[in-house]
C-alpha cells in the first residue's frame, strides 16, 4: 500500500515543482525507508531500491512533460536493464534522497544514473547505492520502442547525446554477452 501512496504523493507534488528543461541534471525526491521497505537484515531491502527507483523516474518523466507523449503514443516506459552497486545500508526512518539523471542515449535507449544519497546523520551526503539503467518508452499500438529523437524532441531537447562514458560502453560489452548468453 505505500507504493501506491508514494506514488500519489510523487504525482501530486510534481504539479508544484519547478519543470525540468535539463535532463542531464535530471532531479532529486526525497523519501524515507519505512518499516515494510526493511529486510531481515534491518535495512532497506535491495529490491526496494528498484522500486523505489521507479519512483525517481516518475518524478523526472512528469516534470519534463513526458507524459502528454506517453498518452499520447499510449506508450509505456520500460527498463532493458539495471545494473546496481549497494554501499551504504539505509535504515528505518532514515531519510534518503534519490538522484535521476539522463547521462546519454542512442537510437532507441536512454542511459540514467540514479544514487541514493544519505539525508542526515555522520554520512549525510554519501552515496548508499548508485545504479545504471539503459529504457525507453514501448509504444503498444505499434509494438515498437519509441524513437529517443522522438522523446526528446517532445519535451523540447535538440541537442546531440553526450559523449557515452568508459563504465556505460564496457556495461554495454557485457549486456552483449548476456543477451548472447539468453538468446534461443
Amino acid at each position: 500500500m505505500n507504493l501506491y501512496l508514494r506514488f500519489l504523493i510523487v504525482l501530486i507534488s510534481s504539479f508544484f515543482k519547478p519543470r525540468i528543461s535539463d535532463i542531464l541534471k535530471g532531479c532529486s525526491l526525497r523519501l524515507h525507508v519505512l518499516p515494510n521497505d526493511l529486510d531481515t537484515n534491518g535495512h532497506m531491502n535491495n529490491g526496494r531500491y528498484l522500486t523505489l527507483m521507479d519512483l525517481g523516474r516518475l518524478d523526472l518523466v512528469l516534470r519534463t512533460g513526458l507524459l502528454k507523449l506517453m498518452i499520447k503514443k499510449r506508450s509505456v516506459p520500460v527498463l532493458a536493464s539495471v545494473k546496481v552497486r549497494y554501499r551504504i545500508p539505509l535504515h528505518v526512518f532514515e531519510p534518503f534522497d534519490i538522484e535521476t539523471r539522463v547521462l546519454c542515449w542512442d537510437k532507441k535507449w536512454i542511459y540514467m544514473e540514479q544514487r541514493f544519497i544519505v539525508g542526515k546523520g555522520r554520512k549525510k551526503g554519501a552515496v548508499a547505492a548508485i545504479a545504471l539503467l539503459k529504457g525507453g518508452f514501448y509504444d503498444r499500438r505499434h509494438k515498437t520502442t519509441v524513437p529517443t529523437q522522438e522523446l526528446l524532441e517532445a519535451i523540447g531537447i535538440t541537442v546531440q547525446s553526450p559523449e557515452f562514458p568508459s563504465y556505460i560502453l564496457d556495461w554495454q560489452r557485457a549486456e552483449e554477452s548476456l543477451k548472447a548468453l539468453t538468446a534461443s
